[in-house]
């Protein structure tokens, strides 16, 4: 595909974006009626028609209620897909919103609903319209929250989300060449401001990458370093599935796994088999990788002082993890007492 930033997507590039999803039966593409996602559907669109037997194409618009434009803006986004052929369906985020949190919660619920309008149309995938821009700030945004490497390597063209999978056909895209796109083929999109708006963190960090760019650190070089560490994080699951097997071998059929053994492996590859097991055992949702880093110290100590009986007994996530001897257990934990009058 070009490498042009400022060039529009060609015909050609297109088969390129969206060669992967071929063969699904349909494909729900998440529209919100900015200029990405109108650019997503644009081009879906005109992939579509150049296939023989392709997927089916439904487009959605989530209005969350925030804005008293979005009706009006779905709309808009149902008149364009109307007029490109295409079904459309607006869902609304109906539910109280929070005081806190607003934007985490808004996306929860967009994928939600996106997730269930895409179960109800036999589709297999959700495409979403998230750019290399995205892309780089969501790597400064872990960045700034100290994220460990799998946080780094930022959003995966595919992940699972809700029972279908969500796609990112344009993650490797400036955002510069879909408003491109979208002024040669005179197409016209709706303006968000609260993509602008810096009580928010995004927009904030939006507001920075000129001058981030003027330095080296702009979205090209941002999104390189972010596949980079997915990269790393792959090879590094791939030897703690290894790690995981080989104590499970070596533990059987006590019901724990060897301590010294577990001692013995590199730091990361600790950390990363004690949340997969914590967050399998537990019922309070992930673990926090700080709580997770602060617990492998605490098991080191523990391994280190040698004490024999029971030498560390902590809960995290829901889970119980108890050292004792030279055995780790991670069971679930008992459910927390609730106070007197509540």
């Amino acid at each position: 595909m070009s490498d042009d930033d400022d060039s529009p997507i060609s015909a050609q590039d297109a088969r390129q974006l969206f060669a992967d999803w071929k063969a699904a039966p349909a494909l729900v593409l998440a529209v919100s009626g900015g200029p990405d996602s109108i650019a997503l559907m644009w081009l879906a669109v005109r992939w579509r028609r150049a296939l023989k037997n392709g997927p089916a194409l439904i487009a959605v618009t989530v209005d969350h209620g925030l804005r008293p434009e979005a009706a009006r803006e779905a709309r808009d986004v149902k008149r364009l897909a109307v007029s490109l052929d295409l079904p459309h369906r607006t869902l609304r985020w109906t539910d109280a919103k929070p005081e806190t949190g607003l934007p985490a919660a808004a996306r929860e619920a967009r994928y939600r609903l996106l997730a269930k309008a895409a179960r109800a149309s036999g589709a297999t995938h959700i495409l979403t319209a998230h750019t290399r821009d995205d892309q780089a700030e969501t790597l400064l945004m872990r960045m700034a929250r100290g994220s460990g490497i799998a946080g780094l390597a930022a959003m995966a063209r595919e992940s699972e989300r809700g029972g279908v999978v969500l796609a990112r056909p344009l993650l490797d895209v400036a955002k510069a060449r879909l408003i491109a796109t979208l002024a040669r083929a005179k197409v016209d999109f709706a303006d968000d401001p609260t993509n602008r708006d810096t009580h928010f963190t995004r927009p904030r960090l939006r507001a920075l990458m000129p001058g981030l760019a003027e330095e080296g650190f702009d979205s090209r070089n941002l999104a390189r370093l972010a596949a980079r560490l997915a990269r790393a994080n792959a090879a590094l699951e791939v030897l703690v599935d290894g790690a995981e097997r080989f104590l499970a071998l070596k533990s059987d059929p006590r019901p724990g796994v060897d301590a010294k053994i577990f001692a013995a492996l590199p730091e990361e590859i600790r950390l990363r088999l004690l949340l997969r097991m914590v967050n399998r055992a537990g019922h309070e949702g992930p673990a926090e990788l700080g709580k997770a880093e602060a617990l492998v110290l605490a098991l080191d100590q523990a391994c280190r002082d040698g004490a024999k009986g029971i030498r560390l007994k902590q809960t995290l996530a829901g889970a119980l993890v108890s050292l004792t001897g030279d055995l780790l257990r991670i069971e679930a934990a008992p459910p927390r007492r609730r106070p007197i009058g509540t």
